[in-house]
């Protein structure tokens, strides 16, 4: 069989560069050190920054370089593993799940939000907002969408604005009976709100998890957690265990 098209192609110079420059890291830099400025590292590789910015954003997608305000770019620290789910399904909230609620407020969300949950767009959904926290840094970012039509229980009176009314909204959704969830993942841009909270740039690459929960009556509500692609990997076992291995804070 001849040779195809594709494996003729050469390699990009730009690949190569990541490659040189992840070979770099482990030998020339520690943890947490910041980059040299890009005129330096260009200078420093012979080449030019069009193709520097462009292996440095590949090795940012690969987890290996973190870009932090005030700081600039750094090396990024080694994956500490955390559990993201499980065999057994579970309601957001319950036992523990490592998400710490921040608020919840009552609108009517994006279309494509109202198309999974199969709800009329004239329908008030509750959007209860969580943050993922491990070793004391803000790793993931989630928006949980709640039809008022599920939690017709919940009483505003009760909790009125902020964490108690998040974790009320919890407990109502709680007391329903399961039936089944999915979950979905792919690779997005940090919008400008989720950056700020994660301590990223916007449009930084992140990975949006995606999870619908089923009772009898259909879609019972939809999350969409996203976590920071530059710190987290998703794993998926045989058992359907699903783990993120998630980079120490630096």
């Amino acid at each position: 069989m001849g040779t195809t098209q594709l494996e003729s192609v050469p390699e990009p110079k730009y690949w190569h560069l990541k490659n040189v420059l992840s070979e770099a890291l482990d030998q020339d830099f520690a943890v947490g050190e910041v980059l040299p400025n890009e005129r330096e590292l260009a200078a420093r590789f012979g080449v030019a920054r069009a193709t520097l910015r462009q292996a440095l954003e590949q090795l940012e997608l690969e987890g290996r370089l973190q870009r932090r305000r005030g700081v600039g770019t750094t090396v990024a620290p080694p994956r500490v593993g955390v559990a993201v789910g499980s065999t057994r399904h579970s309601w957001p909230g319950e036992s523990a799940d490592g998400w710490e609620p921040v608020d919840a407020t009552d609108g009517i969300p994006v279309a494509a939000v109202l198309k999974l949950l199969g709800t009329p767009a004239d329908q008030p959904v509750h959007t209860v907002r969580r943050t993922r926290v491990t070793q004391g840094q803000a790793v993931a970012a989630e928006l949980l969408y709640v039809p008022a039509a599920t939690v017709p229980g919940l009483s505003a009176i009760d909790a009125p604005a902020g964490p108690a009314r998040a974790r009320a909204v919890l407990r109502e959704l709680q007391r329903l009976a399961l039936d089944g969830q999915d979950r979905s993942v792919e690779l997005g841009s940090a919008r400008a709100d989720d950056a700020k909270e994660l301590d990223r740039l916007p449009g930084a690459p992140v990975l949006l998890v995606t999870t619908r929960y089923f009772t009898a009556a259909g879609t019972a509500a939809v999350s969409v957690a996203t976590y920071r692609a530059d710190t987290c990997r998703l794993t998926f076992g045989d058992s359907g265990v699903e783990i993120t291995e998630i980079r120490a804070a630096s």
